[in-house]
């Protein structure tokens, strides 16, 4: 589970994120969406113990990221939206040193590491150095690297850019896979379509502010109450529509 409680972040007279409050229940995959600059990374770094709230906090499991935060990360997995990695690594030694920084064994982390490495096809590579590694591939490893500890949640930043179509399709069924196991996934993406096909809710962010939650049923709804002329139309409204309308809606 993780809760937002009343989280800011503010730079000077700017407010970039302001009074997040909001549940995330264990095993959801989550949503969070928002256009450019909406706030989405900021809150994803306040989450992840990057960025220093100037109010509020995020409880992990229970765990509070300002006052316990080695335990908040222990039970989070975490893929930015620019990964970093030590090119000068291996695959295999990059997930076995993240695998020592969770207290894991070698031979854990290793064997760990080759199912991993398998599971997003970087096993034939897994002795190269990263350096020679495509941007796919690197987002792949970068994932695999979140995954050694076997968290309970998972925080992911844009974890489509520069997959491959088979690479997307893998992502969406591990994804669906963890959720079903229970891992809490929090999901912030431009890729609509696959938010609409994973999440189980929905929140929207637009200039700091929480906008909209709910399930994709829900959001229709709303989106439908506030319909202009013109607006969603017949049927059943993509969440793109949906999305759009909502955000032209609280502009208004």
């Amino acid at each position: 589970m993780i809760q937002f409680a009343g989280l800011e972040k503010t730079y000077g007279t700017l407010t970039a994120v302001s009074g997040l409050d909001f549940t995330v229940e264990a095993g959801c995959v989550f949503g969070f969406l928002g256009r450019n600059g909406a706030g989405k990374t900021t809150t994803i770094r306040m989450m992840m113990g990057l960025l220093q709230p100037s109010a509020g906090t995020v409880r992990l499991a229970g765990h509070d990221i300002r006052t316990a935060p080695e335990a908040a990360k222990a039970i989070a997995g975490y893929l930015p939206d620019r990964p970093y990695l030590y090119e000068k690594l291996t695959a295999m030694e990059l997930l076995e040193f993240v695998g020592g920084l969770h207290g894991l064994a070698r031979t854990e982390a290793e064997t760990r590491g080759q199912r991993l490495l398998a599971q997003f096809r970087l096993e034939t590579r897994s002795g190269e150095l990263i350096e020679t590694y495509s941007h796919g591939m690197k987002q792949r490893l970068a994932l695999a690297a979140a995954l050694i500890h076997q968290p309970r949640i998972l925080v992911l930043d844009e974890p489509m850019v520069g997959l491959d179509p088979e690479g997307a399709v893998e992502l969406r069924s591990l994804l669906r896979g963890l959720a079903a196991d229970g891992v809490t996934i929090f999901l912030s993406t431009h890729s609509l379509p696959v938010a609409e096909e994973l999440c189980h809710r929905i929140a929207i962010i637009d200039r700091g502010r929480l906008v909209a939650l709910g399930t994709l049923d829900e959001l229709r709804a709303r989106a439908a109450s506030g319909e202009r002329a013109g607006g969603a139309g017949a049927g059943t409204p993509s969440l793109e529509r949906v999305f759009l309308d909502i955000l032209e809606a609280d502009a208004a």
